[in-house]
């Protein structure tokens, strides 16, 4: 039996129509070259909220791009009704490059990895000082996981009305990581959404922390008026917060000149995707004493032929520095709150 291929130049062969319509089957996909840019706003069920312009667009991811997901945070390109109207729909057709990812796993032996946040500048790590008490290694998990995807991390202490923050910022000033400190009262008067603003003003900033440490209360006055979200309160008995954030949502900074991305309350911070081999980038003082390290060597406590030692017995670098690199390296290997 003679077979043709797709493009038969005999004159007599019928070629049989599509069955669902008219129009000839095709494996060329559309350039959508008058597609216009967009940023996605938060996510729900498989619909994108984007900001196209000055509007808010209701979009859905084409069938085109498989399973790659877009999250809070991707610049995206959108094809369809844009006007933003009621029961519109458009539709995504392109995911552009990420200049940073925030990303987390359920927990250490978990090979499952969540994108949290696209393109932020800024992780702001929010901890409270007391109800819920402080979790450093909490904190550490933030720090590597804002290492490793790109992020410049910001810690911000909470209710330091109810606790002083000395005992957490000495363990942390080594790091050289920028800190604020606010309580409830100046919350309330404005002071503290002040100060934070200052640390903003510019940048996509993702917010994170456990549930009751005032993550999104913090959001709240910073964002205006009408974008605010609802809050709850800490257990008496346990002492952890109720879930009310239940998705990513980027905010724009009231007035204008920033983002921040209020995200859900969390009770472990996984690191399974992180390779702790890339740790060490964020040290420079320390990365080139790891020149005479053994191969595969580790960096950490348990390493006795570790170069980093010596390096910094001879004075190249603070001591305290290379506690505080070996305490992030032993989260990788530890579950949040043992």
């Amino acid at each position: 039996m003679r077979r043709y291929g797709k493009n038969p130049d005999e004159d007599d062969i019928r070629v049989r129509p599509n069955r669902k319509g008219n129009r000839p089957r095709t494996h060329i996909r559309p350039k959508h070259e008058d597609a216009q840019e967009g940023m996605v706003l938060t996510v729900d069920r498989g619909r994108l909220t984007c900001l196209v312009g000055d509007r808010t667009v209701m979009a859905m991811k084409a069938r085109e791009l498989g399973r790659k997901a877009a999250v809070v945070g991707d610049r995206v390109s959108l094809v369809g009704d844009l006007s933003g109207d009621k029961d519109t729909l458009a539709r995504i057709v392109r995911i552009g490059e990420r200049a940073s990812v925030l990303r987390r796993t359920a927990d250490d032996d978990d090979p499952y990895e969540r994108v949290v946040v696209a393109n932020a500048d800024q992780l702001a790590i929010v901890t409270a000082l007391a109800d819920p008490e402080p979790r450093p290694r909490m904190i550490d998990r933030c720090l590597v996981a804002a290492y490793d995807g790109g992020l410049s991390p910001l810690l911000v202490l909470t209710k330091s009305d109810l606790a002083s923050p000395d005992k957490l910022l000495e363990a942390y000033t080594p790091l050289g990581v920028p800190y604020v400190v606010t309580s409830r009262a100046e919350l309330e008067t404005g002071d503290a959404a002040g100060r934070v603003r200052e640390l903003l003003d510019g940048r996509v900033t993702a917010f994170v922390g456990h549930s009751g440490v005032g993550k999104t209360t913090l959001v709240n006055a910073l964002v205006p008026e009408d974008r605010r979200r609802t809050t709850g309160s800490v257990n008496a008995v346990t002492g952890r917060g109720r879930h009310t954030t239940t998705s990513a949502l980027a905010l724009p900074l009231d007035g204008g000149g920033g983002w921040v991305v209020d995200t859900p309350g969390v009770r472990s911070f996984g690191l399974h995707h992180v390779d702790p081999s890339r740790v060490i980038h964020a040290f420079p003082d320390l990365e080139p004493g790891t020149e005479n390290c053994p191969r595969g060597c580790t960096h950490d406590s348990r390493q006795a032929e570790c170069a980093l030692d010596a390096w910094v017995a001879e004075g190249h670098a603070d001591p305290a520095r290379l506690d505080s690199l070996r305490r992030l390296l032993s989260t990788r290997e530890r579950r949040e709150g043992d």
